[in-house]
């Protein structure tokens, strides 16, 4: 089963995420800050991620660079409720870039794009 680690401060977000993720088939793994996903990343290697960018201390573009660093080929999915981020050069390591929305179809359509599962 593939793993998926959501990396956001905002905790209805990660629960959100985690239901319709594990309803789709995949084993969720949840992170609120960028140190917490660093580590998580580090010990065990998701099959892809998601990350928030607004979060207090590391935020997601750090969060992004550094785990770039590690996993070059590692997919990361920039989910965020602000699109203005999508011209920032730091957001341009990512695979892709979505706004947040209630409804997760187009995050699990890119999820299975980037896992080549269609």
């Amino acid at each position: 089963m593939r793993q998926i680690l959501v990396v956001d401060d905002e905790e209805a977000i990660r629960l959100l995420y985690q239901e319709e993720l594990q309803e789709a088939g995949y084993q969720v793994a949840l992170a609120s800050d960028g140190q917490e996903a660093l580590r998580m990343v580090q010990e065990n290697r998701p099959d892809l991620m998601t990350i928030d960018i607004k979060m207090p201390g590391m935020d997601g573009i750090e969060l992004l660079r550094r785990v770039r660093e590690i996993y070059r080929d590692l997919p990361i999915i920039i989910s965020t409720a602000y699109g203005d981020y999508k011209s920032d050069f730091g957001t341009w390591a990512s695979d892709a870039y979505l706004t947040k929305s209630a409804d997760l179809d187009e995050l699990k359509a890119k999820i299975r794009e980037l896992l080549g599962q269609g």
